[in-house]
């Protein structure tokens, strides 16, 4: 078993497929506490600093939620404006202010290596929740314990499927940390569907096509829909060099009912990392298929909770310790039958 106490998780390259299988074997003993069934105080009084320096609201408010669900309590800052870093303040510094009130940081910076940059200055577990485009490791994780669990309904693993990744992969962080998180997997089949200017990145392309998997680049969604998992995401138009450059894109990768029907496999399963963009003029995953099974994007998000409950229960050394502090929930909830 690998030890997580104390530790970073900056990026996906620090895991290998058994860190994977042991934060998912935590992940999966955290549903009792997010449904609701029961409650623990296995941190109560620790305290989670919750910076995010970049616009986020499910991210940011999963982090908080799963540390809320283990006892733990929450100090947020949200916006570069709002904080010291707006008047010079360097990240090691704010870093060194904020490890000492917090016993664990998550954040979220628009710049790529800033969370790391951080790190170097804290003396409590930091955990990335997005640096600019470069990575976003725990999407990548609730991303892939999402697919775990949805292949399963199919008797499938993940070993031997077939995933197509849709939209802006040139910019898109989850992307680029699933991408490798797969690489730890056997003969997985890689379709990328995207516009030239918007194709996967040659290094990412390099690490999967290095750990044997075949990859095959499209710049249409009609005929190349048909995969285990449907991966859509998102124009990243804050990360275009202009708002026009950004608009040359929108709307090119819709995905409806009529179009998942036409060229999706009746068990192909709909991704997404959200916010799905459902502007008239974009609409990347129609409403239409808000009845059809196979669409995941509810259920990513309480991977997501999932997910972090398990990395602070990890770096912060209670995993087995978790049941010792169960308590009754005495309210009325709905969770408890999902």
């Amino acid at each position: 078993m690998l030890s997580f106490q104390g530790e970073n998780i900056l990026s996906v390259n620090q895991l290998n497929r058994d860190a994977i299988e042991q934060i998912f074997a935590v992940a999966k003993k955290m549903e009792p506490y997010a449904k609701k069934q029961k409650r623990t105080n296995v941190l109560e009084g620790a305290v989670l600093a919750n910076l995010f320096f970049e616009p986020s609201t499910r991210t940011r408010v999963s982090f908080g939620t799963a540390f809320n669900l283990l006892g733990g309590l929450v100090r947020e800052t949200t916006g570069m404006q709002s904080s010291a870093l707006a008047k010079g303040e360097s990240l090691y510094d704010t870093a060194r202010v904020i490890s000492a009130y917090a016993d664990a940081v998550a954040m979220r910076h628009p710049d790529a290596g800033s969370v790391a940059e951080f790190a170097t200055g804290s003396d409590v577990p930091v955990i990335n929740g997005g640096d600019g485009p470069n990575e976003h490791p725990t999407q990548a994780l609730l991303d892939l314990l999402t697919i775990d669990k949805e292949l399963h309904r199919f008797e499938r693993g993940i070993d031997g499927m077939h995933i197509a990744l849709v939209g802006d992969l040139k910019y898109g962080r989850t992307v680029h940390s699933l991408s490798k998180l797969l690489c730890h997997y056997k003969d997985v089949k890689f379709t990328m569907v995207a516009p030239d200017g918007l194709q996967m990145p040659d290094y990412i392309l390099d690490t999967v096509s290095n750990a044997g998997h075949q990859i095959e680049l499209v710049s249409k969604m009609e005929g190349n829909l048909a995969a285990d998992i449907v991966y859509q995401t998102r124009i990243q138009e804050e990360r275009f060099p202009s708002q026009e450059e950004a608009n040359k894109y929108r709307g090119g990768f819709r995905i409806s009912q009529s179009i998942y029907n036409a060229h999706c496999k009746p068990t192909s399963v709909l991704m997404h990392p959200l916010p799905r963009d459902s502007r008239s003029d974009a609409n990347e995953l129609d409403n239409d298929l808000n009845n059809n099974d196979n669409l995941a994007i509810f259920r990513q998000v309480q991977n997501g909770v999932l997910i972090r409950m398990a990395l602070f229960a990890l770096t912060l050394g209670v995993e087995n310790q978790v049941q010792n502090y169960e308590v009754d929930v005495p309210w009325f909830s709905r969770k408890r039958n999902s």
